[in-house]
């Protein structure tokens, strides 16, 4: 059965009709064509889905649609403030922690979040927070390097 919700989505609020019981991860990519959030496991383990809701990381894959109705969402395609990339995305690329890519989006969302709870972590927090987000190719030291990155450029040091 079809219902209408509302939400904010990338910044701006948002209003349309679905099966409010749907899968947050599938809305956003099928009907909201929103491809960067990525199908990993399906079950909140892998963390590939991961994106923002109300400033935490939470796995779209195991949320249902009506779950965010008037809630603020933040995928990674609305990371950016127009072609100014997060200092986390612009870690990412210096560090090239996106080495085949499919967990960047999940990664990238779940360390704005960490550094969002924590702007100054240890590399130890850095490791606990980001535990939960796989990475098949192994670039873990790279994507520990790239949120030390982001972290100094968040508390004022050196821009990418």
């Amino acid at each position: 059965m079809k219902e209408k919700i509302k939400f904010t989505l990338n910044g701006k609020a948002i209003e349309f009709e679905t099966d409010t019981r749907q899968i947050l991860l599938s809305v956003l990519r099928t009907e909201l064509g929103l491809t960067g959030t990525k199908f990993g496991c399906g079950v909140g383990f892998c963390g590939a889905c991961t994106i923002l809701v109300d400033g935490e990381a939470q796995r779209s894959c195991g949320m249902a649609v009506s779950e965010v109705a008037g809630k603020k969402v933040v995928t990674i395609e609305g990371l950016a403030d127009g072609d100014k990339l997060h200092p986390v995305q612009k870690a990412f690329l210096h560090h090239e922690a996106q080495q085949c890519g499919f967990c960047t989006p999940g990664q990238i969302m779940n360390a704005v979040a960490l550094l969002k709870a924590d702007p100054k972590p240890s590399r130890k927090k850095i490791i606990e927070g980001m535990n939960g987000n796989l990475c098949r190719c192994g670039a873990y030291n790279r994507i520990i390097a790239a949120i030390e990155t982001a972290s100094k450029e968040i508390n004022g040091g050196t821009k990418l």
